[in-house]
């Protein structure tokens, strides 16, 4: 199957290679592995920060939630829910 990417640009093999040959030509053998070291560090913080974010919004919903009661009133309207399911 096809990298969502790959289809995205309509890129195929032939212009992989390509643009693989340009690099190698343009940065070199030995400068390769530093730039793919690069990119990958740039990508894992993007990651990083992106993760960290969700993960705050999720704890400010949360909070949110608690402080509203809302969570407390859902609870409550299960239980009677179950409660009159059970008679």
């Amino acid at each position: 199957m096809t990298s969502p990417v790959l289809l995205f640009f309509e890129v195929g093999g032939g212009e992989i290679l390509l643009i693989m040959v340009v690099v190698l030509m343009f940065f070199g053998s030995k400068n390769i592995p530093q730039i793919a070291r690069g990119l990958g560090k740039g990508l894992r913080e993007i990651k990083d920060a992106s993760n960290s974010i969700k993960q705050e919004i999720v704890r400010e919903a949360e909070k949110i939630k608690d402080e509203t009661g809302v969570s407390k009133e859902i609870q409550d309207i299960k239980t009677d829910i179950n409660k009159t399911l059970d008679q």
